[in-house]
């Protein structure tokens, strides 16, 4: 058994780090051409979901299949930053080292990426404005239904205005398998509840962007111990059309189309 291993979702062949902690796994593999990397549809899979599941396809693989102490999850084109940037190196090799990350795993069960702050948004509306609610407010219904001790902490949700997001995360295995038992029953009730063929390509992926609020939820409820580290993307991001984006949606009611 390795003591941490942090998957790398991707779809497309992509420059990845030479660190053997890091674990490319292509997601979305099932019937589609492979690349080279580890795939998400061996052992026992949901693959043929990444339409809308997104990243956790890699994360259900990695937590059903793969066998180490701590278990992650990052981007090819997002990751753990390293604490000391050098401006010399690329990008990719300016991630989190081994080392800072199993320093960082000394005291606490999970390391989770800094929040992201909404400022003038809470996270219920900032998800109303740029996405269809329909999903979320079902996703509620189910936690009271099944979880009802999550609700006080769900609740919050049109309160805070900051979120650990991208499910972007590395935990000891047994807590990622309480995590994934109780997301996972979640979600899949919602996948019954939901019609995800009355959505766009791009909205019918909500199931990854709910995950990403329940996460805060699952971590706060239970009074878990964690550790932030920032937060680096590979290729540059354009803040002007994502801001330009988000007001559309705020006060012209244009929901987000893409990702940025």
């Amino acid at each position: 058994m390795e003591d941490v291993k942090i998957i790398v979702a991707a779809h497309k062949k992509y420059e990845m780090p030479k660190d053997s902690m890091y674990l490319p796994i292509q997601v979305g593999s099932k019937g589609k051409e492979k690349i080279g990397y580890q795939t998400d549809d061996v052992g026992d899979n949901i693959s043929e979901k990444n339409p809308y599941f997104c990243e956790l396809t890699g994360i259900y693989s990695a937590w059903k299949n793969l066998n180490a102490k701590y278990i992650g999850l990052n981007h090819y084109r997002r990751y753990f930053a390293s604490e000391k940037q050098n401006p010399k190196k690329s990008r990719i090799d300016n991630i989190a080292t081994r080392e800072q990350i199993e320093k960082k795993l000394e005291n606490v069960d999970i390391i989770l990426p800094k929040k992201r702050n909404y400022y003038i948004e809470n996270l219920y509306s900032h998800y109303e404005h740029t996405m269809h609610i329909e999903p979320l407010d079902e996703t509620r219904k189910i936690i009271e239904e099944k979880y009802p001790e999550y609700i006080p902490e769900f609740d919050k949700l049109h309160k805070r205005t900051s979120a650990h997001m991208f499910n972007m995360f590395v935990m000891k295995k047994e807590v990622l398998d309480e995590y994934c038992t109780w997301l996972f029953d979640i979600l899949f009730e919602l996948e019954k509840r939901v019609d995800v063929t009355k959505y766009d390509t791009f909205h019918a992926r909500f199931f990854g962007r709910v995950s990403e609020l329940l996460l805060d939820v699952w971590i706060n409820t239970n009074g878990l111990k964690y550790e932030e580290i920032k937060v680096m993307n590979i290729e540059k991001v354009n803040w002007l059309k994502k801001g330009s984006a988000f007001l559309m949606a705020k006060f012209a009611g244009k929901k987000y189309e893409k990702s940025f």
